[in-house]
C-alpha cells in the first residue's frame, strides 16, 4: 500500500501504466479505509508460495536475443529464460538488462553496447542459466 511508482514496476509485468493506477488506488483514504476494514473483519490473503524460477537470480531480468547462436534456437533460448522468471523483449532498451548475441548480431549489438548493455554469447548464457 506505501509502495513507491518505481518499486510496483520493479514487479514483473508491471509497467509504469499499472504501477501508476495502483500507487493512485492506495493514495485513495477511502480505499485504504475499506481494506482496512476488510482486514478487522478477518480477510486474510495468504502468503504467495515462492517458485522455483523466482528464487533464480535472472527472475524478473529483462533479456533480447539476436543473431544465431552456435547450438539454441531463439525459441529454445527464450523458453529457457522464460522458465527461469526471466522477460524477453524483441528490441534493446535502458531497461534491457542482457543482449545475447550470436552471428549477425546487427544494430542490436550496436545499440546494446551505446547503452551500456551487458552482451553475453551462447556459452556465458548458458553458464548463467546453470547458476
Amino acid at each position: 500500500m506505501n509502495a513507491e511508482k518505481e518499486k510496483l514496476e520493479a514487479i514483473p509485468d508491471v509497467g509504469p501504466v499499472v504501477a501508476e493506477n495502483i500507487h493512485c488506488f492506495f493514495q485513495q483514504e477511502h480505499n485504504r479505509d475499506i481494506l482496512q476494514q476488510l482486514l478487522n473483519s478477518g480477510l486474510h490473503w495468504p502468503d504467495p508460495e515462492v517458485t522455483a524460477h523466482e528464487k533464480s537470480g535472472i527472475s524478473g531480468l529483462t533479456f533480447v536475443v539476436t543473431g544465431s547462436l552456435p547450438t539454441l534456437s531463439r525459441n529454445e533460448v527464450k523458453d529457457r529464460l522464460q522458465s527461469c522468471g526471466a522477460k524477453v523483449a524483441g528490441s534493446v532498451s535502458r531497461k534491457t538488462d542482457y543482449l545475447v548475441a550470436g552471428e549477425k548480431a546487427g544494430s542490436k549489438l550496436k545499440k546494446a553496447r551505446d547503452l551500456g548493455v551487458q552482451v553475453l554469447d551462447e556459452q556465458q548464457l548458458i553458464e548463467l542459466l546453470g547458476s
